[in-house]
């Protein structure tokens, strides 16, 4: 049987367990997480452990990147089989504390990210968001204080916010994406996803069709609008509610016309019942 990882739920405990990680200058990765662990975030330790000797993964699931009307009460919490899932992939350290021990009474102190937070993507539709996720994220890469952090490439958009949080705070860490995993019908690999009816599997592998599609045309020089319109049309008749399907630069995130405007990626969110979905694809 592996061997679980240690569990810490307090800073000073944190600070001490990840001082004695970097014994004889090891390297730490953090793996931030909400738990509800799937392959896909597995698929972010066994990066970790590439880009580092000693792996922490933190849990918790932050209130404060959630509007009022979505899930954070109904939000998947397993954190028994989260565990047993970082055991046998080599965690070394879980950092798993409460709502009380990142926002303590008198906590009052936000980041307001702007640039790729400010890009009408999904700051369009969730605009509390990546305020929550840039104040949670810097109070994470503070704690563990790692040398290499991993963000799954699936939140685009988080993952250009967070490598420009990190550069304009000076924070001494490198921000990696990691690739997308997939089911075998093609859809993104999400904790969300345990919430579709079995029809409803079959219907959200529409969204990466479509997305494969549409880079496939672009790519063809075909024009970005004209792929766009007929690509939403698509996502629309199978049973989704579109919030938007859009072609942006891949760095910057600003929109593209033509692919001299490129790198070129192509982002994705839709409601499919009472689950909102996300995706995106390189052009």
């Amino acid at each position: 049987m592996p061997k679980r990882p240690r569990v810490v739920s307090n800073v000073p405990a944190l600070r001490r367990a990840v001082a004695n990680l970097r014994r004889r200058g090891a390297t730490v990765a953090l793996v931030p997480t909400m738990g509800a662990l799937h392959d896909g975030h597995i698929a972010l330790v066994r990066l970790a452990k590439r880009r580092a000797r000693r792996v922490v993964v933190s849990v918790f699931v932050n209130p404060t990147q959630f509007a009022p009307n979505e899930d954070f009460t109904s939000y998947p919490r397993t954190l028994s089989r989260d565990l047993a899932a970082l055991a046998a992939a080599g965690v070394d350290l879980v950092w798993a504390p409460d709502l009380k021990v990142m926002y303590p009474d008198g906590f009052a102190t936000r980041i307001a990210p702007e640039g790729p937070a400010k890009a009408g993507l999904e700051d369009a539709f969730r605009p509390h968001f990546f305020g929550g996720v840039a104040t949670v994220v810097a109070k994470l890469l503070v704690q563990c204080a790692p040398n290499v952090a991993i963000f799954g490439e699936k939140d685009y958009q988080q993952l250009k916010v967070v490598t420009r949080l990190a550069a304009d705070l000076d924070l001494p860490v490198k921000i990696v994406g990691a690739p997308i995993v997939r089911e075998k019908s093609g859809l993104a690999m999400s904790s969300r996803n345990a919430y579709l009816t079995d029809a409803q599997h079959g219907v959200a592998a529409t969204l990466y069709r479509v997305l494969t599609d549409c880079a496939r045309r672009i790519a063809a020089k075909e024009q970005i609008a004209r792929v766009l319109d007929e690509g939403s049309a698509e996502i629309e008749s199978v049973g989704f509610t579109l919030d938007y399907l859009e072609a942006r630069n891949a760095d910057s995130l600003a929109k593209v016309d033509t692919l001299k405007d490129g790198p070129i990626r192509l982002l994705v969110a839709a409601r499919l019942g009472a689950t909102r979905l996300i995706d995106n694809v390189a052009v």
